[in-house]
């Protein structure tokens, strides 16, 4: 049994090249090539819809007395968990597998999960069906860059890997919209169904359009790979000597303390939004989803503006963007969360500046920064360490946000009133102390006494 499931997932073997001229042959590759792209993005995006659902129906949950607010927070903050761990366990067997098959399974299940979900009261059950969610959420990322990095030559893998990257922000505005406007029609529970249904759709897609390797459609490889040599007892030792340096640099670990704070108020928004919106401005759910998907969108625009603006306008320095904008992060906040009473173009406005804000924030504290000044050789390590902080931040935060909320609910006439003072401080200050805590490692330098 264990042996046909290996050999499913293997990678393809190659076909033999079929008769083609070079220019038919290149016409194909690049169909191919789109397609894998396409399908990548597209395919990533219903990922994020299956994983987002739960966000759109907080409120509705809490009011049928299905879960609290406590256990709503419990019950997201486990799938972050798993996500992480499988992020790491993915990422190593991505590389080993028929990425077709490996990134359907994982969209397969989350979808079937997602129908089952609408038919569960059982807190116990939830949290478990969610947790394995997560885990099988992580098998979309890892597949992607590696179909990117087998369909694509170094020279263009870049630009297409930015656009890819965009597909979480498109995953949230399809959730935040298609979804909320099921709930709204039909209920809670049909939520998860259209999530569900979205997702066997992507697995269809995947399925049918995203391709394993160019060899085995007939086509040369488009990345031929280096020679691997055994490396030298000088390169293990350096190579080992600059992974410690990453695990004892201050410097990385404040990095990934303040990329923990800012998945925080990341996340707060993310998770939450649309519950602070309908039980503190009085929102309906659709309008309050459309707001919170205004974020969404901006973040495709911060994301890829992030990179160019350090280069051009900056001189590569991260220090200054990351500052300009951790301060519009906690600024958007401060408006979407202090300013009383219902003003919709005021929500919006700071949904903008926050979108913009984290899209930038994510490039910044969320790696490159660590990149920058770690050994070139240790970057996976730096990346790593700022990854895992980074979502045991976003699940501390669903655990937090949920007792707080539910810690300052009365009763009011047989009505649920929340006062969010504290979950309001909580998720400000932590864009602060993120700000606060990248203006610590302004002045780092890279550390190149390994790098060679």
């Amino acid at each position: 049994m264990l042996k046909h499931i290996i050999n499913f997932y293997k990678v393809s073997e190659p076909t033999p090249c079929k008769g083609e001229s070079l220019p038919e042959q290149k016409q194909r590759l690049k169909r191919l090539q789109w397609s894998t792209f396409l399908a990548a993005t597209l395919g990533y995006s219903m990922y994020y819809v299956c994983r987002l659902s739960l966000n759109i129906v907080k409120k509705p949950i809490v009011d049928e007395g299905i879960f609290s607010e406590t256990e709503l927070g419990i019950i997201g903050s486990v799938l972050f968990f798993t996500y992480a761990i499988g992020k790491f366990s993915n990422g190593f067997l991505a590389d080993r597998s028929n990425i077709n098959r490996f990134m359907s399974t994982g969209l397969l299940v989350t979808a079937l999960i997602n129908l089952c979900l609408g038919f569960i009261n059982s807190f116990i059950l939830f949290a478990i069906l969610w947790g394995i969610s997560g885990w099988f959420q992580s098998m979309g990322a890892a597949s992607c860059v590696v179909g990117l990095s087998r369909w694509f030559t170094d020279k263009d893998r870049g630009s297409f890997y930015g656009f890819w990257s965009a597909s979480h922000n498109i995953g949230e505005a399809m959730t935040f919209i298609i979804i909320a406007s099921v709930v709204s029609a039909l209920g809670w529970r049909y939520g998860f169904l259209g999530a569900g249904l979205v997702g066997l759709l992507g697995t269809l897609i995947i399925w049918r359009f995203f391709h394993d390797t160019p060899q085995s459609k007939g086509l040369p490889p488009v990345n031929t790979p280096k020679e691997k040599k055994v490396m030298s007892a000088l390169e293990t030792t350096e190579f080992n000597r600059a992974q410690k340096a990453v695990l004892r640099s201050p410097a990385i670990w404040i990095l990934a303390l303040s990329s923990a704070f800012m998945y925080i108020s990341r996340y707060a928004v993310n998770s939450w939004g649309i519950f602070y919106l309908e039980a503190q401005k009085g929102y309906s759910t659709l309008d309050a989803s459309f707001i919170i998907s205004i974020s969404s969108v901006c973040g495709i625009v911060g994301t890829m503006l992030s990179g160019v603006m350090s280069d051009r306008l900056f001189k590569g320095r991260r220090n200054i963007p990351a500052l300009i904008f951790g301060l519009t992060n906690t600024l958007a906040l401060c408006l979407f969360l202090l300013v009383p009473g219902v003003h919709f173009w005021l929500d919006a406005l700071a949904m903008v500046l926050f979108g913009i804000g984290i899209g930038v924030l994510i490039c910044f504290l969320g790696g490159l920064m660590a990149v920058d000044i770690a050994p070139r050789n240790a970057s996976g390590a730096a990346l790593g360490v700022v990854g895992i902080a980074s979502y045991i931040g976003a699940g501390l935060q669903d655990v937090m946000s949920g007792i707080l909320i539910e810690g300052q609910k009365n009763v009011v006439n047989g009505t649920d009133v929340y006062d969010f003072t504290y979950i309001n401080w909580f998720w400000i200050g932590a864009a602060l102390l993120s700000t606060l805590l990248a203006l610590l490692v302004w002045n780092a330098k890279a550390d190149t006494a390994t790098t060679n």
